[in-house]
C-alpha cells in the first residue's frame, strides 16, 4: 500500500504539466487570435514578400527547439506567476499605441512579445528561462529592416564602385547609379542585400544556439553573421558587375544575375558555418541556479484551477486593448467631396496649364490631392499636395507604399535620396531630397509632412503625432507637401528655385491645407 501511494505522490506533478502546457498553447491560440488583424497582417507579408517568407518556419522551428528541452523542462514544477500580467499590460498598451499610429512593425513585435509573457504567466519564470532562446526565436517571425533598404543600398554601391575603381576600370556614378566603358549598372532595392542580411542572421542565430554553449561564442557569431553579409553583398555586386564586363555584357545579366548572387551567398554561409563549427562546444547544457530542480522541490502542486485562472486572467488583460481599439476605430470615415484648391498665382509665381513633366509622386488613396506647375523669372517648379482627413489602413500619410517613384518605373528612376536642412518659414528644417531621372529630364525633388502644422519627413515622430491625436480623439489629418523642379549637370540652380518657391508660396500652401481641413466631408472609405 505503501509502495503504491508513494507511486501516486511521484506520478502527480506529471497532471499538472500536461495541462499547463496544453493550456498554455491554447491561451497562446486564443491571443493570436484576439489581436487577428496584427495576425493576419503578418502572415500577408510572408505570403507577398520573399524577403520575409522564411516567417512560415519560424514557429514550427520554435516548437522543436521547446522540445529539444524537454528534459529540461520536465525537471521543472509548472507553476503560474501573475506578475506577468504587469508586462502584459504594458504590452498591449505599446500594441494600442502603435496601432493608433499605424506603426505595423511595432504592433507586431507587441504581438509576439506577448507569447514569451504567456508562457511566464502561466508557467512560471523557470520555464520561460529554460526556454528563452525559442521563445526570443519567435521574434525572428517579425517582417522588419525594410528601414534599412536605403543605407544598404548606398553601401553596396560605395563598395562595388571603390572596388571597380580599385581594379583600374574607370566609373562615373550618380547616386546608385554607376556607368562602365561596357555598360550602365544600378543598384535597387533588389541588391540591398537586406534579404541575405535577414536569412543570414536568422540562420547564424539558429546555429549559434545549437553549436555553442557559452554566451559569449553565440554572441560573436550572431554578430558576425550580421556583419558578413553586408560586406559579402558588395562583394557579390562587384563580381556580377566584373562577370557582365568581361563577357561583354553576355553573362550575369538575366535570370544568371539571381543564380549567381544566391550561389556566392550560399557558399559564403558555408564558409561562415565551416569556420564557426571550429569552435563548436558539444557539451550539454549545465542546469543554472533557479532553472532545473526536482518536481517535488518547488512546493505542492499547483491546482488545476490556478492554471484556469492564469489563463483567463491573461486572457482578460489582453483583449482590454483591441476591444478599445475597435471603440476607438468605430468612428464612421468622414472623407468624402474634399478638394484642394491651390492657388492662381502669389508672389510672382503663376499657375501654368502645362505639366512640369510626366512624373508624379505615388501617394495611396489620399483624400484630396492637387498637382500644379508655377514659373517665375525662368524658375519652373511643380507641386504636389497630398491630404488625408481621417487616417485608416490603405489611406495612410506614412506608410512604405508612399514614395516618389515605383522601382522599375518604366521611364522615371530613382538617382538617389538624403536628408537635407532647407529653411521652411523662417526656421531650418529637414526634408527628403530624391534625384530623378528619366531618358530626357532630370528632377530634384524635396517632400516633406504637414501634421497640425509641425512639419516633418521623420516617420517615427509622425507616427507619434498621429497617435497622440487618435488617442485623443482630435482630428489625425495629414499632408504631404512635394516640390519638384528640372535640372541638368547639377541639381543646385534647381534648389535654389525650390527654395525661392518655398518663400514666396508655401504660405498659400499651407492655407490651402487649412481650407481642405475645415471643409465639411461625406461619409466614404
Amino acid at each position: 500500500m505503501n509502495e503504491i501511494n508513494s507511486r501516486v505522490r511521484s506520478t502527480a506533478p506529471a497532471m499538472p504539466w500536461k495541462m499547463a502546457a496544453i493550456l498554455t498553447l491554447a491561451t497562446i491560440a486564443a491571443l493570436l487570435a484576439i489581436y487577428q488583424q496584427t495576425t493576419l497582417s503578418t502572415i500577408a507579408i510572408w505570403q507577398r514578400s520573399e524577403t520575409f517568407a522564411h516567417g512560415f518556419l519560424i514557429f514550427p522551428i520554435s516548437l522543436y527547439l521547446v522540445w529539444t528541452k524537454r528534459k529540461t523542462l520536465a525537471a521543472l514544477a509548472p507553476r503560474p506567476d501573475f506578475r506577468g500580467l504587469a508586462v502584459l499590460a504594458l504590452l498591449g498598451f505599446g500594441w494600442f499605441f502603435s496601432d493608433a499610429g499605424n506603426v505595423l512593425v511595432v504592433a507586431q513585435y507587441c504581438l509576439v512579445a506577448m507569447i514569451p509573457v504567456a508562457v511566464w504567466t502561466l508557467l512560471g519564470a523557470p520555464v520561460a528561462r529554460a526556454i528563452a532562446f525559442p521563445l526570443g526565436f519567435l521574434f525572428f517571425a517579425v517582417p522588419a529592416g525594410e528601414f534599412l533598404i536605403p543605407h544598404m543600398m548606398n553601401f553596396t554601391a560605395d563598395f562595388v564602385v571603390a572596388a571597380l575603381r580599385l581594379t583600374g576600370i574607370p566609373v562615373y556614378r550618380e547616386g546608385t547609379f554607376f556607368t562602365i566603358p561596357s555598360g550602365q549598372w544600378s543598384v535597387v532595392e533588389g541588391c540591398s542585400g537586406l534579404r541575405y542580411l535577414i536569412a543570414s542572421f536568422t540562420l547564424g542565430s539558429l546555429y549559434a544556439y545549437l553549436t555553442y554553449r557559452s554566451t559569449k561564442r553565440r554572441l560573436i557569431f550572431a554578430a558576425l553573421s550580421l556583419i558578413v553579409p553586408v560586406f559579402a553583398n558588395g562583394m557579390r555586386a562587384y563580381l556580377i558587375v566584373m562577370i557582365a564586363h568581361l563577357s561583354d555584357m553576355k553573362l550575369a545579366l538575366g535570370v544568371d544575375h539571381l543564380i549567381y548572387g544566391w550561389v556566392f551567398f550560399g557558399i559564403v554561409m558555408m564558409l561562415l558555418f565551416w569556420i564557426g563549427a571550429i569552435w563548436r562546444e558539444d557539451q550539454e547544457d549545465r542546469p543554472r541556479g533557479g532553472v532545473a530542480s526536482a518536481p517535488g522541490g518547488a512546493g505542492a502542486p499547483v491546482p488545476n484551477r490556478t492554471f484556469f485562472l492564469a489563463g483567463i486572467a491573461f486572457i482578460a488583460v489582453a483583449a482590454l486593448w483591441p476591444a478599445y481599439a475597435a471603440h476607438r476605430d468605430s468612428r464612421p470615415v468622414m472623407a468624402g467631396g474634399l478638394v484642394v484648391r491651390l492657388p492662381d498665382s502669389s508672389n510672382g509665381w503663376v499657375r501654368q496649364d502645362a505639366p512640369l513633366s510626366d512624373w508624379q509622386p505615388r501617394y495611396l488613396a489620399p483624400d484630396a490631392y492637387a498637382m500644379q506647375t508655377y514659373r517665375k523669372d525662368g524658375m519652373a517648379v511643380s507641386v504636389y499636395v497630398g491630404y488625408y482627413r481621417t487616417q485608416r489602413k490603405g489611406a495612410e500619410l506614412i506608410t512604405s507604399q508612399n514614395y516618389m517613384v515605383m522601382q522599375k518605373h518604366p521611364v522615371w528612376s530613382k538617382v538617389g535620396e538624403k536628408p537635407r536642412a532647407i529653411s521652411l518659414r523662417g526656421r531650418d528644417e529637414t526634408i527628403q531630397q530624391t534625384l530623378l531621372r528619366s531618358p530626357d529630364k532630370r528632377l530634384l525633388v524635396w517632400n516633406w509632412n504637414s501634421l497640425g502644422g509641425t512639419y516633418t519627413v521623420n516617420p517615427y515622430l509622425a507616427k507619434l503625432l498621429l497617435a497622440k491625436e487618435r488617442m485623443l480623439g482630435q482630428q489625425d489629418d495629414g499632408a504631404a507637401i512635394i516640390i519638384a523642379a528640372p535640372y541638368e549637370d547639377t541639381p543646385e540652380p534647381a534648389a535654389m528655385a525650390l527654395q525661392a518657391f518655398i518663400r514666396d508660396m508655401l504660405p498659400a500652401i499651407q492655407e490651402s491645407i487649412v481650407r481642405v481641413s475645415r471643409q465639411p466631408a461625406a461619409t466614404g472609405s
